[in-house]
Parts: C-alpha cells; sequence; structure tokens
C-alpha cells in the first residue's frame, strides 16, 4: 500500500494555537489523526506581540498533535490574519508564446507574473495571488486556459497582501519553535475552503469568520474570492465586556458566552437566571440571562455594522445570493443568524467544516474551521505550490522566506 500524503496545518490565534495533522484519503478529502491545541499568549487582535511566547504555544501545541498522530511533524501550512491583511483585484496579459498558439503551462505562469506587477509600499507583502478567471481572446469565464488555442491570455486577479513586520514575526515565532513554513494561508481564505459549498462560491456568498481577536470576512463569486478584509473585533471583547458587565473574571465571563451567551435580548425570558461568581470568588450572585444577553447584544450589533460598512467598500450594493456564512468560535452563539439576517438583509447561516473524517468529534466545529482549512488548502495546492507556485503565491512568498532565512 503506497504511503498516504501527510498534511500539517498550525492556525496560530489569538485565544488559541491549533496544530492539526490530516492524511489525504482521495482528493477533496482529508482524515484528521491529530490535533494539539494550546492558548495563546503571544497574539493581540491576532497580531503577534511576543515572539517566544507565540514560539512556546506552537511548541505545546505541535507536541499534542505529534503524540495523538505518532507523526513527526517538521513543517506546516501556517495560517495569519491581523487587521494588516488587505486584497485588491488586477488583470494579467501576456502574447501566446507558442508557434501554433496552444497556451502552455508557462503562459499562465506569465500572465499571473504579469497580474502581479503592482505598485505596494515597501512596508507590504504579497501572500497570495489568487486567479478569478482566465480570458482567451476576449473569451472570459475561463477556469484553465492550458491547452486551449489563442493569441492573447488573461487573467483576472485577487492579490492578498499583508504588512512585512507582521509577516516577519509569523515566520519567527514558526521557525523558533523548530518548524519550516511549506506556505502562509490567509485565515478567511482557508475558513471558506472549510465550510463554504461550491454552489455558494458561484453564487455570490459573504463568509464572516468570528475568531477572538479579529473577525475576517471574504467575499466568493463565480467560484472565487473577490474580496477580503479583517475586522479587529471579536469574540473576547464579548468576553470582556461579559466580565466587566457582570463583574466577573475573564475565564468566568468566557463560559458563560459559550453556554448562556444569547445576542437578542428578546429571545431570553425574564425569569432565566443563572449563576454567576464575584470576582474575588467569595460570593455567587444570580442574573438573569436577559441581562446577559442586554451586555452581548451592542457589542455584536457594532461587529455586524463593521461588517456591513466592509461590505459596502467592496463595491456591492445588494445581498449576495448565498448570503452570509459565519464560522468561527463566536458563530454558535445563540440568535446571531436570525440577528445577522435581518441586519443584514441576507439569509445567514452558520458554517461547520466540510470534507473530512478520522476524530471528527474533536473538530466538528466552526472554531476549528480555519485549521481545517488551512489543511484543505494544502491538500489542494501542494502541487501547484511546486510545480507552479505563483499560481497563489506561493513562489512570490518562497523568494521572501528564503531572503528571510538569509537575513535572520
Amino acid at each position: 500500500m503506497p504511503k498516504k500524503k501527510v498534511i500539517v496545518g498550525l492556525d496560530i490565534g489569538t485565544s488559541k494555537t491549533v496544530a492539526i495533522v490530516g492524511e489525504v484519503e482521495f482528493e477533496g478529502y482529508i482524515n484528521v489523526i491529530g490535533v494539539g491545541e494550546c492558548a495563546s499568549s503571544g497574539l493581540r487582535k491576532g497580531t503577534i506581540v511576543d515572539i517566544e511566547n507565540t514560539a512556546r504555544s506552537i511548541e505545546k501545541a505541535v507536541e499534542k498533535a505529534e503524540q495523538m498522530s505518532g507523526v513527526e511533524i517538521t513543517s506546516a501550512y501556517v495560517g495569519i490574519t491581523g487587521p494588516h491583511i488587505s486584497s485588491m483585484n488586477n488583470r494579467g496579459v501576456v502574447a501566446v508564446a507558442s508557434l501554433d498558439k496552444e497556451i502552455t503551462s508557462e503562459d499562465a505562469i506569465r500572465v499571473l507574473q504579469a497580474a502581479k506587477v503592482i505598485t505596494l509600499p515597501m512596508d507590504r507583502k504579497i501572500i497570495h495571488i489568487i486567479p478569478r478567471e482566465y480570458i482567451v481572446d476576449g473569451y472570459d469565464g475561463i477556469v484553465d486556459p492550458v491547452g486551449m488555442s489563442g493569441s492573447r491570455l488573461e487573467v483576472e486577479t485577487n492579490i492578498i497582501t499583508g504588512a512585512s513586520t507582521s509577516i516577519q514575526n509569523t515566520l519567527k515565532s514558526v521557525y523558533r519553535a523548530g518548524l519550516q513554513v511549506d506556505s502562509l494561508v490567509y485565515n478567511a481564505l482557508a475558513s471558506a475552503e472549510a465550510v463554504l459549498l461550491p454552489a455558494e462560491k458561484e453564487l455570490g456568498t459573504l463568509l464572516v469568520d468570528i475568531g477572538a481577536g479579529t473577525t475576517e470576512l471574504a467575499i466568493y463569486e463565480r467560484g472565487s474570492i473577490t474580496f477580503s478584509s479583517v475586522i479587529p473585533l471579536g469574540g473576547d471583547h464579548i468576553t470582556s465586556d461579559l466580565a466587566v458587565g457582570l463583574r466577573t473574571p475573564i475565564m468566568e465571563a468566557e463560559r458563560i458566552k459559550k453556554t448562556e451567551g444569547c445576542v437578542l435580548q428578546s429571545l431570553m425570558p425574564e425569569e432565566n437566571y443563572i449563576e454567576v461568581p464575584n470576582v474575588g470568588g467569595n460570593e455567587v450572585r444570580r442574573v438573569s440571562r436577559k441581562l446577559v444577553s442586554s451586555i452581548i447584544e451592542p457589542r455584536m450589533q457594532e461587529i455586524l455594522s463593521l461588517i456591513h460598512t466592509e461590505f459596502k467598500k467592496s463595491g456591492y450594493n445588494k445581498s449576495l445570493p448565498g448570503g452570509i456564512v459565519f464560522t468561527g468560535g463566536s458563530a454558535q452563539l445563540e440568535g446571531l443568524v436570525p440577528m445577522a439576517a435581518n441586519y443584514l438583509d441576507m439569509p445567514a447561516r452558520v458554517g461547520f467544516p466540510r470534507n473530512v473524517g478520522g476524530i471528527t468529534d474533536i473538530v466538528d466545529s466552526p472554531a476549528y474551521a480555519t485549521a481545517l482549512g488551512i489543511l484543505s488548502f494544502g491538500e489542494k495546492n501542494s502541487e501547484a505550490l511546486e510545480a507552479a507556485p505563483t499560481a497563489h503565491g506561493g513562489n512570490i512568498f518562497q523568494r521572501f522566506i528564503n531572503w528571510f532565512k538569509e537575513a535572520f
């Protein structure tokens, strides 16, 4: 029996770091064989602020994943997020080189190279160049032009960029943990791989990943990403509000959010009470779940308002047919779906990971969508990154990694 391909994903989040090991069963399907999780202590709002603590969190998560999977982990696909992430659309154009006018993979690489010629500030680097569609002699909507005949090849791309310093700090943290980086993966891109249906990507869908420190957005249309953004608010802000409003420790506030949290006061009856310990831990008070909801609701309204603002910035002036899909740790808060559907005037649902097997009892949750999506990205793009890496930013990014290794 041939040995199954093993892929490792690393999600370095604000609240937790997750290392996940998967075996590729067949194209598009992964068996999870190991998961390691450790509380993060070196990030704020998705941005690394303490490299040593971040590296230690990575080491602990990787060690747990190795113990569970029995696999020695030496490299990983690594997620990246933060308010520094932004995207733009750009077009590349080249003439077909061959005399018989048959488009080759070299032509496809050249046109993507042409698309990456953009003016970027010195402090920004390209993370991904994602082809949205190819155009051959004016005919658009082409997914793979290789083998077709034509004289002029164009490509519409979405280019995702990040701050050089944030990218460097992510790489430093991973290297100090003793790992190599196969590729960086923008978290929202990974989450979309995990939870969006092909039909949703085709029709037009807004993906919203509500993490601990950030909320990531990605708009898909005609099968590809067209816009992405990161909002510096997330589930930790709700937890902090509860800790202050209920005068209780952060850990208790987090527990209350997960077990009793609801984003709509109107869904909570007056007589429904819970016990809340004081900060000192000496007393326990009874408070209504309606009070808990009254603290959560305004913060979630603020997050939805910022989502709406970013959605308008993308250039879309009407609701998307595929609606909005929520994922991430705070996506399962009671009342979020009806609240968002009403506020954003789009159908909404919570997205759970798809196309994974193995130890799904551990990872079958929106909280693990990013980590599982990083695995899916690696499964789909590992060969492409080796053969034609420019298609997903790999070649450009690999040059940056090589420079970084030499410099540091």
